[in-house]
């Protein structure tokens, strides 16, 4: 004898999937940012290590003492920190502490 009751597997039909279950303790809304964080964090890290990148290279052309190669390169380091920073992978004035830095360094390069 047939009844019309869902299935206790939690398919409301024959043929379909079975309901996934959540792990005791878990939201969907938690696993659902669990999973964002993981996305922000790489992104936070690929503007992060492009800063860092930028950073080097004025030092290193500090360390010549090559000025133009030095403006060019603050220049540059200056427009990547402050996007980073926008964006929220590096604290507002940990980008100005280190453009502040950095500036005072080029400015005094004697050629």
């Amino acid at each position: 004898m047939a009844t019309d009751k869902p299935a206790k597997d939690g398919a409301a039909k024959e043929g379909a999937a079975p309901k996934k279950k959540l792990v005791k303790g878990r939201h969907r809304s938690a696993m659902k940012r669990a999973r964002q964080s993981i996305k922000h964090a790489e992104r936070n890290a690929a503007w992060k290590n492009q800063a860092k990148t930028f950073e080097k290279r004025v030092v290193a052309a500090i360390q010549k003492k090559d000025v133009s190669e030095a403006k060019k390169a603050l220049i540059v380091f200056m427009s990547a920190i402050d996007k980073a920073a926008q964006r929220g992978a590096v604290h507002v004035r940990r980008a100005a502490r280190r453009i502040g830095s950095l500036s005072k360094q080029v400015a005094r390069i004697h050629p």
